[in-house]
C-alpha cells in the first residue's frame, strides 16, 4: 500500500488530497490515491494519465518545486453512495509571488471505498467555460428543490 492512512470518508480524503496538494506532499498524495491501474488523473490542459506510475510522476513533476501553491476547493458539490462518492468543486488557486489569484479551476474528484477506506481513483480538473470565472466567484445559493 503507498500509504498507512486509512480515510474513514471520502471527505477525509478530499481533506488529505488538497493538503498534499499545498504541502507539494508525494506521500500524501499518494496514499490518497487507489493503486489501480484503472486510477484516471487529469491537469487542465494536460493529457490523460492513468495508472499509479503515470499519476505518481505527473505529481512528482509538480512538486519538484517545492510548495507554492493555495488551492481552496470552494462551492463543493457532493453526490455520495455506499462504495463511491463524487465531489465536483471550484478550486480557488494562488500562486506564491503572484499578487492575485488565478482563474478558479473546476475538478470532480472520484472517490471509492475499499478494505483500505477511502480512496481517490479520478482526478479531472479544468478551466472553467469562458465567463464562467466570475460565477464561480459569486457566493453559493442553496440549490433549488426540483421534486
Amino acid at each position: 500500500m503507498s500509504g498507512a492512512k486509512i480515510f474513514p470518508t471520502a471527505q477525509d480524503a478530499e481533506n488529505a488530497f488538497y493538503e498534499a496538494l499545498e504541502r507539494a506532499d508525494l506521500d500524501l498524495m499518494m496514499a490518497v490515491w487507489a493503486e489501480d491501474e484503472d486510477i484516471v488523473c487529469v491537469h487542465p490542459g494536460s493529457p490523460r494519465l492513468t495508472g499509479v506510475e503515470q499519476v505518481r510522476a505527473a505529481w512528482r513533476g509538480m512538486f519538484a518545486g517545492g510548495p507554492h501553491l493555495r488551492v481552496r476547493p470552494v462551492q463543493q458539490v457532493v453526490i455520495s453512495g455506499m462504495m463511491v462518492a463524487v465531489h465536483n468543486v471550484h478550486e480557488s488557486i494562488t500562486v506564491q509571488g503572484e499578487s492575485r489569484p488565478r482563474p478558479p479551476v473546476v475538478a470532480t474528484n472520484v472517490y471509492l471505498r475499499s478494505a483500505a477506506g477511502w480512496r481517490m481513483v479520478v482526478h479531472h480538473a479544468s478551466p472553467p467555460a469562458s465567463g464562467a470565472a466570475a460565477a464561480a466567484e459569486a457566493p453559493a445559493s442553496p440549490p433549488a428543490i426540483l421534486h
